[in-house]
């Protein structure tokens, strides 16, 4: 079976979040199970600062809004022979992939309605016919309906004879709206827009285009597919995916054990397993703590990873940092997100020096470091379609605290302390009450060793890795196909 894997952002080329995860590791997953797997993906600047790409000749013209744009392909010189690169400077070469700490490039709508019809020339010029496109977010959101419009319809395209697509969604939260006039650059008939089509509320929606016109969808957790079909996480979708119930499931997202194993990580100074953890859990926060310059390594040491927005719950952490530290607590933070949180930031981390460490943007080696040697993990999130890092954190003996929801609540198993069952620290609810008493209950149980080394064993004896959840994507793709 051939697939297609269409992803704006793939581990190890590009990433902002979890996503990349998921499609760099899906693809190479899918490729163990004697599938054939073609990612694609933009050629940003970042790209081009990580591999020594193959030009491989190969150019194809997009028409948006009447300009002929030129793109060009590449393929990983080095690593994947797999994953071709769409090349074109205009809109890939950028210092970032969707926008900047004060928002988004106002070119968007035109940057992926280019990448979405260059999917399609790149299987044409690379004689790669697919059975299945495999879509992710709303930069990927108009694959399935140009594949349903243009590419299959009459049989405009036979190459394309019996492809089917499927749509993952990884956060609600981003869709894609744009102004009406934007439709016209897309170059879909005006009769899609409609409710039941691309329109809404008087504008057009690429996630919504997407979901329309897949034949499957998916999304990150089991939790999440639920709750997106409702009015407090639909984020005024949930009508349409209540329609498309039956063709929507959820599959839980897994990590790379290849990348994120503490027993063989190359990136932390001493390497640890769930039998014995002590001693190398405790030279990475050795480490970790001399390298934030915290005035007392011994400390307990909490940490927060991810993208510094309201959605993760940031602002939380934030209110109730006076009080952790007060309590004899070193707080760090790893992320970059909103131009106003990370003001915030780096405005706290001035106000308690020694005490609160900030490091604005992203390093996927110190990130190691940061879940091998912190103590708790903390993940107040007010939605979690899935979450990768409460689940890095397991592996790596750090219990986390965390909201009960999404792929949280699928991951995470309450801790109950006269039973000693339990994984992590849940907590219900948006308030930073919740959050801060789930936290002095972690700090709590940390003060008590033997019962401390009971949950760090549970937490890495967890298994979230791929084979699974690829083996549910080869069934899902098998039965389209024969569909």
């Amino acid at each position: 079976m051939n697939v297609i894997m269409a992803a704006p952002e793939a581990f190890p080329y590009a990433k902002t979040g979890g996503l990349a995860d998921m499609a760099g590791t899906l693809a190479k997953e899918l490729s163990r199970l004697k599938m054939n797997v073609l990612l694609i993906m933009p050629f940003y600047r970042e790209v081009k600062e990580r591999v020594s790409p193959d030009n491989l000749g190969k150019s194809f013209v997009v028409e948006i809004g009447g300009e002929r744009i030129t793109g060009h392909l590449y393929r990983d010189g080095n690593k994947n022979k797999n994953t071709v690169f769409i090349g074109c400077d205009r809109f890939y070469d950028r210092p970032e992939l969707y926008g900047s700490p004060l928002g988004d490039y106002p070119d968007n709508p035109q940057r992926f309605i280019f990448f979405a019809r260059a999917v399609f020339e790149a299987s044409r010029l690379l004689d790669f016919k697919p059975d299945i496109i495999h879509c992710h977010d709303w930069q990927t959101g108009l694959v399935p309906l140009f594949l349903k419009t243009f590419y299959s319809r009459n049989g405009a395209f036979p190459f394309f004879a019996g492809t089917r697509s499927v749509l993952t969604i990884h956060n609600m939260g981003y869709q894609g709206i744009f102004s009406r006039d934007v439709l016209a650059l897309t170059g879909l008939p005006t009769e899609l827009f409609t409710p039941d089509g691309i329109e809404f509320y008087g504008k057009i929606n690429f996630l919504k285009a997407g979901i329309n016109g897949a034949n499957a969808i998916t999304t990150v957790s089991p939790t999440y597919a639920r709750q997106i079909q409702t009015e407090q996480y639909g984020f005024g979708l949930d009508g349409v995916l209540r329609k498309k119930a039956d063709a929507l499931r959820g599959i839980l997202n897994g990590i790379d054990y290849c990348v994120w194993d503490p027993n063989r990580d190359s990136n932390i100074p001493e390497t640890y397993n769930r039998k014995g953890f002590t001693q190398g859990k405790g030279a990475c926060k050795r480490q970790l703590a001399a390298e934030c310059g915290f005035k007392d390594p011994d400390a307990p040491l909490v940490s927060f990873v991810g993208r510094l927005s309201q959605q993760k719950g940031v602002d939380l952490v934030f209110a109730a940092a006076d009080d952790i530290v007060s309590e004899g607590v070193n707080l760090l933070f790893l992320g970059k997100g909103d131009a106003l949180y990370q003001e915030e930031l780096e405005a706290l981390a001035k106000r308690h020096p020694g005490l609160i460490y900030a490091k604005i943007g992203y390093e996927e080696e110190f990130a190691h470091l940061v879940y091998a040697g912190s103590d708790i993990f903390l993940m107040p999130s007010r939605y979690e379609p899935c979450g990768l890092g409460q689940m890095i954190a397991l592996r790596y003996g750090t219990p986390p605290v965390a909201a009960d929801t999404g792929g949280i609540t699928d991951t995470v198993r309450n801790y109950l302390p006269l039973s000693g069952k339990g994984t992590g620290f849940l907590y219900e609810g948006e308030d930073p009450r919740s959050f801060r008493q789930a936290l002095w209950y972690a700090l709590c149980a940390y003060q008590r060793p033997d019962c401390w080394k009971g949950l760090v064993k549970k937490a890495m004896a967890e298994d979230f890795s791929w084979k699974k959840s690829a083996s549910l994507y080869k069934e899902l793709y098998s039965g389209l196909a024969g569909s």
